[in-house]
């Protein structure tokens, strides 16, 4: 971990090897808010993204910021260690199986044909971003989405096969963070408060629209938990018709969502932006890109990073720069090995490489330089992916 000091107070702590300029002038002015608490964290994975990087962890005082949390709330992991032997699947039946998932469930813009059952809808809160999404998130619920949403079969180094589902709360995180960081803009022009950034509007816990964001965001947690739970049931029922395994373990975790917690002894409201709660002998996921090793983990508790790790590899060029730079194939000889079923093609009929190995970083890396946040329990190689 390193120091950095900041023209304010608060200071920045890091354990990033390299912040490219667009991250640290926002961690820079995560430091000029007067209610954040002790220091701003930068996990290894570190990078831009709007207001607040991605990978950046911060502890406030009686104040949320919906742009310290994300517009995909509540996008997590579900990885399940299954009972099967590595050694007893071939290429082709992961072929089968992933041919199975693209069949089954819904991805990018797709939908489900018609609603899907879930308890959790008749305790949805009253709030009218919430109800003007309920209809169509019955029909979201179980699907997969897009951008760098996956689904992977994977082997891990214990020898057994392992499913693991990166997804989130779909459309509902979406129009929430835009609705509630509105809502954060006008309380602060109203209150003539001077921003270092606009994307960081934020509001005290004490008005209406800080509590109506709350109760929304903690749904949107449980719509993404239970939308992760949908993708790994009917995953799962694929790889038993392929190859009789069953489920033997499995950790769920979120990585963009705020909590109230207690640190350094105060109560305060973490926001996890891309980062992931690592209390001690907390279980976790770390994916890696894909074409690399993903891990499971173990918190270590560190204090200094607020109990947090890295969500995954984080990225390394933009979307647009990845295309612009790599070639089919350097993205073929990253994806040897891997069952894949291919680049889809983006702006002006080119390939879309935005989600190739290449344009993430180096996941072991990433791992050596939070060795002080987690432990790793199993590593594992993918044999067969399926993106969004």
């Amino acid at each position: 971990m390193e120091l950095l000091q900041s023209e304010n107070k608060i200071p920045i702590k890091s354990w990033c090897k390299h912040i490219e300029n667009g991250a640290m002038t926002q961690a820079r002015n995560l430091t000029a808010l007067p209610f954040v608490f002790k220091h701003v964290a930068l996990m290894p994975d570190c990078h831009e993204g709007f207001g607040m990087p991605i990978g950046g962890v911060i502890a406030c005082m009686d104040a949320i910021i919906p742009n310290a949390v994300g517009v995909d709330i509540g996008c997590g992991m579900r990885a399940v260690q299954t009972n099967l032997d590595a050694a007893a699947i071939d290429t082709e039946t992961v072929r089968t199986i992933l041919n199975g998932f693209r069949l089954h469930i819904p991805m990018g813009f797709d939908h489900h044909k018609r609603d899907q059952s879930w308890d959790g809808f008749t305790q949805s809160p009253d709030l009218s971003i919430i109800q003007t999404e309920l209809s169509s998130a019955k029909r979201q619920l179980g699907t997969l989405g897009g951008g760098n949403h996956f689904i992977e079969i994977q082997k891990g180094n214990e020898g057994k096969i392992w499913l693991m589902v990166h997804s989130g709360s779909r459309n509902f995180g979406y129009k929430i963070a835009g609705h509630y960081h509105e809502k954060a803009m006008a309380f602060c022009e109203k209150h003539h408060i001077c921003l270092p950034d606009r994307n960081l509007a934020y509001l005290p816990m004490g008005a209406r629209e800080a509590q109506e964001y709350k109760a929304a965001m903690e749904f949107a947690l449980l719509f993404a938990r239970a939308n992760r739970e949908f993708i790994k049931q009917r995953c799962m029922e694929l790889m038993q018709s392929a190859t009789h395994c069953q489920g033997i373990g499995e950790i769920d975790i979120h990585h963009n969502y705020a909590a109230q917690e207690k640190h350094f002894g105060r109560s305060v409201i973490v926001h996890r932006k891309g980062a992931t709660s690592a209390m001690k002998g907390q279980p976790g996921i770390i994916p890696g890109s894909m074409g690399t090793a993903s891990y499971i983990v173990r918190g270590k508790g560190n204090p200094e990073s607020f109990m947090s790790c890295s969500h995954g590899a984080g990225r390394a060029m933009g979307r647009n720069d990845a295309n612009r730079r790599l070639t089919l194939e350097d993205v073929r000889v990253a994806m040897k090995g891997v069952v894949f079923d291919g680049w889809k093609s983006g702006k002006r009929n080119k390939l879309n490489l935005s989600e190739a190995p290449q344009a993430y970083k180096n996941i072991e890396t990433v791992m050596e330089s939070q060795k002080d946040l987690v432990e790793i329990q199993t590593k594992l190689l993918p044999l067969g992916v399926v993106k969004g």
